[in-house]
């Protein structure tokens, strides 16, 4: 199994990674609004008090012109752009550091410069009747405007690196479960292809959960695999324990047959010896099948040059294919072809098995091709018929023990010979698939190398 971005957004741990940031960027959210709220509630209420203590303090002055000039000598003193006074005194006069006016628009504050230019900004102001005239004192609001850009950078501070640090650490304990998962899935993979000695192995250091899987994985495999060895070896008892009355049934039948016996007769101990003999080689077929599943052969291996067996195999069967019509060629590269590990004689049964049953079941003038060719790391070894193919469907069944297609079996056959091929393809590590030739089957074995 491989890793892929997909997969590693949709794991597990990610998720909960984004879950926990998104609950986390909530309750700050909620926070910080909270105090952004407070505090800007805060602010205005100082202000105000500011304000209203402000006004008390020009309230003090006893008449209009002390109060003209208290206000003129703070404005002085006092920028606009923070604190607004003005007094238009019972006269009409106007004294202070800007004017409050009034449009269509609504309230603007201009400076006392000739040119009278507009102070931007909002404010907070108190008016008031003082001593027959107005006075109004504002405040600027730019103290409280400022606290969004503060509580914005706060929040950015706060969440950025939390959501970057909690998002890394999802992806490492993701990357980490994938590739936990990725060996309990190529485990099960391995099982699923008939490997019955696949295992997880050890977990150390694995969370919990996938250690507990992998740990019932390979106690399922070992179940499965304790299985599977006590139905061959039920298998293979029954084909040593018959093997040899079988034997002995086909020796007093060939002693019957040197007998002076009336035709019809001698007929019937051929037909029985024909039987005998195809029931024999179902048996050694068996018993090699589980030989070959033990996986004895592997301590045979030696490099193979698979050139020379398919020229060898080929020169044998082309006579057979032009006795009966068909046309045998052997398709092999210029090029040298890495040889392959695995047992010569093993190798030469899947070719041979491969060629007879293409002759077997391909009718007269179809063309049967043996080809060999190599990739960056594999050698696939190919026969292909024009005959009419295996159906998609059964592909797969032909691959088991003693299975025949319908129209097969009026053909001679036991129906083990592409389970010999798959055991011996299986214990070289070799894949062996069955494809549609367009007409007729190409079956391909691609070893490792």
């Amino acid at each position: 199994m491989t890793l892929t971005r997909d997969s590693m957004l949709r794991s597990m741990p990610l998720r909960l990674a984004g879950g926990l940031v998104l609950l986390f960027s909530v309750v700050s959210l909620l926070g910080l609004l909270a105090s952004y709220v407070y505090t800007q509630a805060s602010f205005e209420q100082t202000m105000r008090a500011d304000l209203s203590q402000d006004m008390a303090g020009f309230s003090a002055a006893p008449s209009a012109a002390a109060l003209a000039a208290l206000v003129q000598a703070e404005a002085r003193s006092t920028d606009p752009e923070r604190v607004v006074l003005s007094y238009f005194a019972p006269n009409g006069l106007h004294y202070g550091n800007a004017v409050v006016a009034k449009d269509d628009d609504g309230y603007r504050i201009l400076t006392d410069l000739p040119d009278r230019p507009e102070i931007t900004g909002r404010y907070l102001a108190l008016t008031a009747s003082m001593q027959g005239g107005q006075l109004t004192v504002a405040r600027s609001r730019a103290q409280i405007d400022a606290l969004r850009g503060v509580f914005l950078n706060i929040l950015g501070l706060s969440l950025l690196p939390t959501i970057l640090i909690a998002l890394s650490g999802g992806l490492i304990l993701a990357r980490r479960s994938a590739r936990h998962v990725a060996v309990i899935g190529g485990t099960l993979d391995r099982l699923t292809s008939g490997d019955m000695q696949a295992r997880v192995g050890g977990v150390g250091g694995w969370s919990d959960d996938l250690a507990r899987i992998g740990a019932k994985v390979d106690q399922m495999a070992r179940s499965q695999e304790d299985t599977v060895a006590s139905l061959r070896q039920v298998s293979s008892d029954i084909a040593h324990d018959l093997k040899t009355p079988i034997q002995r049934v086909a020796v007093h039948l060939d002693e019957l047959s040197q007998k002076d016996l009336p035709e019809e007769e001698r007929v019937l101990v051929d037909k029985a010896l024909d039987e005998l003999d195809g029931i024999v080689s179902v048996f050694h077929s068996l018993l090699q099948l589980a030989q070959i599943e033990s996986g004895s052969p592997r301590a045979r291996f030696t490099s193979v040059d698979l050139t020379a067996l398919c020229q060898t195999l080929c020169d044998v069967y082309e006579p057979s294919a032009a006795e009966n019509g068909q046309t045998l060629t052997c398709a092999l590269p210029c090029d040298p072809v890495r040889p392959v590990n695995g047992d010569r004689n093993l190798l030469g049964q899947v070719l041979a098995n491969l060629i007879e049953n293409a002759l077997r079941h391909t009718p007269k003038d179809s063309t049967i091709t043996v080809t060999l060719s190599q990739g960056v790391s594999h050698v696939d070894l190919s026969v292909t018929d024009s005959g009419p193919g295996i159906p998609e469907a059964e592909r797969e069944l032909v691959l088991r023990r003693l299975y025949r297609l319908d129209r097969s079996r009026t053909t001679p056959g036991n129906g083990l010979g592409l389970s010999l091929v798959a055991s011996i393809a299986q214990v070289h590590n070799a894949r062996l698939t069955l494809a549609d030739a367009g007409p007729g089957l190409c079956a391909t074995l691609s070893f490792p190398g």
